[in-house]
């Protein structure tokens, strides 16, 4: 989930309790099919920015995704989407995980595909939707929850438009909206118990952007987790307030380390701050929305990727049977829509990869219930 716009904290205290706060859930979740997760692309081996580059206030379309022509042979007619997203389309995080769902299905789906990415600035992406909208695209993906209100409003005025956002997952009663949202408890609970296996201090260290949506999930499944294998483990999850500052997340992550921390966990872009700290002090590393593995080979032990393709599948289906909007979508372990992708590079002992197997398994056949 992506809520407010950054802002940096004054001070970045370390909480040893969770702060939790319920996600609001407008209609009932729909699970998506299965789907094998998409592969990394060659662009994925840049490291984010340290902050957001300046939005643009029009749409910037993707040239590697809209200067292809669409496959002729594909089974429906030619379909018009547009992605704006908050931050840069090679994020090795949360925007570049919608980027490869779409591009994964764009011959198989006969998809028009435009990008806007780094439209981290509410009031311009709210410009760049109505200029999408009012150019005919079939589908609008507004891929953070920042972008609600937006959609809330602009829905209405575009009824013969289809809009997507995500991970609130209301609706807000339109026809023509679709929600979307990501267990990540389930991959966050997966390796929680693998990082206390491997704790020798038995401190964790967890880092989150805002404590809301899917990031609070994979922090309280991955809390979770660590005290299912050790119930005297000591899990520090902290929330720096910005989804870009890496800043942040490095101090964060070198107060952990100065408090005994011998595992570190965290989600979104930013946690290239936190893994070059980890690299440093040579601590193993668990991610949530995409590896980060080639920013320390070594280190990266797993990650929670995101594969939103079943979840695009189910709304290309819907918009083509002329069904614009109303429903809402969860991406779980269960239908592939989240798959825990473990390093090879990162020598993990073998009874630790069987209790992550043995978890997912349990969590997919509905025998284990991580906490949400």
């Amino acid at each position: 989930m992506r809520t407010s716009a950054d802002r940096r904290l004054s001070l970045l205290v370390v909480a040893s309790t969770i702060v939790l706060i319920a996600a609001g859930c407008g209609s009932a979740a729909t699970s998506a099919p299965a789907s094998a997760a998409p592969a990394a692309s060659a662009a994925a081996a840049a490291a984010p920015a340290a902050s957001a580059p300046a939005a643009s206030t029009a749409p910037v379309a993707s040239a590697a995704a809209a200067s292809v022509a669409p496959s002729a042979a594909a089974a429906g007619p030619v379909l018009k989407v547009a992605l704006v997203a908050p931050s840069a389309k090679n994020d090795l995080s949360w925007t570049q995980t919608m980027v490869e769902g779409l591009q994964s299905l764009q011959q198989s789906q006969n998809l028009q595909i435009a990008i806007s990415d780094n439209q981290f600035v509410v009031a311009d992406s709210g410009n760049v939707i109505r200029q999408y909208a009012s150019e005919g695209y079939n589908l609008i993906i507004a891929h953070g929850s920042q972008y609600g209100s937006t959609i809330q409003q602009l829905a209405p005025q575009f009824p013969n438009v289809s809009f997507a956002w995500g991970t609130a997952g209301s609706t807000y009663n339109l026809p023509n909206v679709f929600a979307y949202l990501a267990a990540a408890n389930e991959g966050g609970y997966v390796e929680g118990a693998m990082a206390a296996m491997l704790s020798k201090s038995h401190v964790l260290g967890a880092i989150g952007p805002i404590a809301a949506g899917d990031d609070q999930l994979f922090i309280d499944g991955f809390v979770a987790g660590a005290k299912s294998v050790d119930k005297s483990i000591t899990v520090h999850p902290v929330y720096t307030g910005s989804y870009s500052d890496t800043s942040l997340y490095a101090t964060a992550a070198k107060t952990f380390v100065a408090g005994g921390a011998d595992v570190l966990a965290g989600t979104t872009q930013a946690s290239a701050g936190a893994i070059g700290v980890a690299k440093q002090n040579h601590i193993p590393w668990f991610g949530n929305d995409w590896s980060m593995a080639t920013l320390a080979p070594q280190l990266v032990v797993a990650t929670e990727v995101y594969n939103w393709a079943p979840v695009l599948t189910q709304m290309f289906t819907e918009i083509r049977a002329g069904k614009l909007g109303g429903a809402t979508y969860t991406i779980n372990l269960g239908n592939g829509g989240e798959v825990i992708q473990f390093n090879s590079g990162y020598a993990l002992p073998a009874t630790v990869k069987a209790k992550a197997d043995a978890l997912i398994k349990g969590i997919t056949d509905g025998s284990i219930t991580p906490p949400q």
